[in-house]
């Protein structure tokens, strides 16, 4: 761990993009491979020398393409595996994570987002949303969504990440951006001590001696049969969003609206909302951990007793979406500030809209 900084009172000064790596390094990732692209190359610079002092396995393929079907041949074989990019890159995976998906394989991606569509720009971006909640890839599939809001957090999310893999066979999105796989924070090497969850996994291709050969397939031409696997994996999302929801929520009965927000987002609300509270207004925030499933029906509660939402997104209108989807049935307004191209909203556009509402 030579890139990160000591500091005093046992912490270390670490990036986003090193933290991904660190953490999925300690939560047991076995195999890496990744191709590099702004603004993530940081993270598979650090795995290319952390993955080899760990005797663990790196490799940098040829593409992003090449790189997903590296981790699902590994991922076969039973050990934790993953892969890194951003936006264009994940593009290029889509194929791949729908045969994860239709293999029923864990895997963990990591998405550090940047501006599009197209080849855009490096600069920070939400604009992968759709994508990640949405499949992204062809087929009845999802993909489980998680989305860190500081490089600390980072080290609680990528455990979850490779566990909700392995626990549910599935591959998983862990959503960053461009600002917080660039930025540098101090983290306590306290959260550095992370349990490696051990799950069976007697579906593994290790070989076949003293027993009857196996087969991972997502190929089922009989209509009836690849409808019986997308029962079992929709009846598997299901059970993800009863066990596996996450969300933090900052909200009282007092306040007159609530702002929702996710990742880097988040972290600028809570600070227009520290200001806006030292003048006497009554702002919550909801923020998202798991983004795919949605705690519909936890922000849905909420729109009971308060009824101004805000939904603050470095992208067009689509976390929207589920924010509507969760309030609109207890007739809530609910008001969108969104940028878009790698723009990052400012404090004060923010306070500028949460006033205008309040008026």
């Amino acid at each position: 761990m030579r890139s990160m900084k000591k500091m005093a009172n046992n912490r270390v000064l670490i990036s986003g993009n090193e933290a991904f790596g660190e953490a999925a390094i300690l939560s047991g990732c076995e195999f890496y491979a990744g191709y590099p692209i702004t603004p993530q190359n940081e993270l598979i610079q650090y795995m290319s020398r952390r993955m080899l002092e760990e005797n663990k396995i790196f490799i940098q393929a040829e593409s992003e393409l090449a790189s997903i079907n590296m981790v699902f041949g590994a991922s076969l074989s039973g050990v934790r595996s993953m892969t890194s990019s951003s936006s264009p890159g994940i593009s290029l995976m889509q194929e791949g994570i729908s045969y994860l998906a239709g293999c029923e394989l864990p895997a963990v991606i990591v998405n550090v987002m940047r501006g599009g569509p197209g080849l855009g720009n490096i600069a920070p971006s939400q604009a992968d949303y759709f994508q990640s909640t949405r499949g992204g890839g062809h087929g009845d599939y999802r993909t489980p969504v998680l989305a860190p809001s500081s490089v600390a957090e980072i080290f609680k999310i990528m455990p979850r990440a490779f566990d909700i893999a392995d626990k549910y066979r599935t591959p998983v999105i862990v959503l960053g951006d461009g600002m917080l796989g660039q930025m540098m924070e101090p983290v306590d090497k306290s959260l550095f001590d992370i349990e490696v969850k051990e799950y069976p996994k007697p579906w593994a291709l290790r070989g076949c001696k003293d027993r009857e050969p196996q087969l991972i397939k997502s190929l089922y031409l009989a209509p009836e049969a690849l409808e019986e696997l997308n029962l079992r994996l929709w009846g598997r999302y299901q059970e993800i969003g009863r066990e596996e929801l996450s969300f933090e929520s900052n909200i009282s009965l007092e306040d007159e609206l609530v702002v929702v927000a996710y990742g880097s987002m988040a972290r600028i609300a809570a600070g227009v909302i520290r200001r806006l509270k030292r003048e006497g207004l009554d702002i919550g925030l909801f923020r998202p951990i798991m983004l795919w499933p949605y705690p519909h029906k936890e922000l849905g509660e909420i729109s009971k007793k308060i009824k101004n939402f805000l939904v603050l997104e470095m992208s067009s209108p689509q976390m929207f979406e589920d924010v509507m989807l969760s309030v609109c049935s207890n007739n809530a307004k609910v008001d969108t500030l969104c940028r878009m191209g790698g723009v990052i909203p400012t404090e004060e556009e923010i306070i500028d809209k949460i006033k205008s509402i309040l008026k």
